[in-house]
């Protein structure tokens, strides 16, 4: 029998779990023993055992169906930082499913503060889409995008549901190739929460940042929240010469 170590028997039990997903070679999906046996297997309390489940619950490792198990969870979707592929591109090149409901699309006039984002004056048209969007039929991320219409007329025509915007945007002659993104924490609100199916008040990714053309136009101020159990952020660092 083989007993949790470590300062943390939470965080040894954890580990336990982690080492028996890889010596097992389970898959996303698999259904792991059931608590009784692995607190069998291990030495390991009820308490101790379901505090480290939760914990590789939260964190994106687990998912868990209520009267049938836990099970392995799908691998968290991977996001570079410095990538300029548009989200769509990321989840199919990652052979991953996405779709999206949209939660509201209409051309309103740019407001004062949104005319400091995107370099317009206030009253100009400006398209607006937000966006529920599912990866793997889960939903994980709200998008909202501002974009100055005088520089896409007729994006309003296009089907986001399954399609890209950044598509929508070639289609029109319009490339966004460089832009700036900035990430933070904040937590669901009551909408948030209800629209991605986790708790009011659940930690969220913040990404906001901006698109622009080949001529340092801003064609795009963005911002979304993101559940930080289904997405990892990574960046490539490089030192300076």
């Amino acid at each position: 029998m083989r007993k949790a170590s470590g300062s943390r028997p939470r965080d040894a039990a954890a580990e336990l779990i982690e080492c028996y997903i890889r010596s097992q070679n389970l898959s996303p999906h698999d259904r792991l023993p059931s608590e009784r046996a692995m607190c069998e297997m291990w030495g390991l309390n009820r308490s101790t055992l379901r505090t480290a489940i939760r914990r590789l619950t939260e964190e994106g490792w687990l998912y868990s169906v209520l009267g049938s198990g836990t099970f392995v969870a799908p691998p968290k979707l991977e996001r570079d930082l410095q990538d300029a592929r548009s989200l769509t591109e990321t989840v199919r090149d990652a052979g991953r499913m996405i779709r999206s409901q949209v939660l509201d699309l209409r051309i309103a006039e740019c407001s004062a503060w949104l005319s400091g984002k995107l370099g317009c004056a206030p009253g100009h048209p400006v398209f607006f889409l937000r966006r529920l969007r599912f990866l793997d039929n889960v939903p994980f991320t709200i998008e909202t995008c501002y974009l100055d219409h005088e520089v896409c007329p007729g994006i309003e025509n296009g089907d986001y549901r399954k399609g890209s915007l950044y598509q929508a945007l070639g289609a029109l002659g319009v490339n966004p190739v460089q832009g700036s993104e900035h990430i933070g924490i904040t937590y669901a609100t009551e909408e948030e929460a209800a629209l991605l199916e986790v708790p009011e008040e659940c930690p969220l990714f913040f990404l906001s940042g901006t698109s622009m053309n080949a001529e340092g136009r801003t064609i795009e101020y963005f911002k979304s929240v993101v559940r930080y159990d289904k997405v990892r952020f990574s960046s490539v660092l490089r030192r300076g010469t």
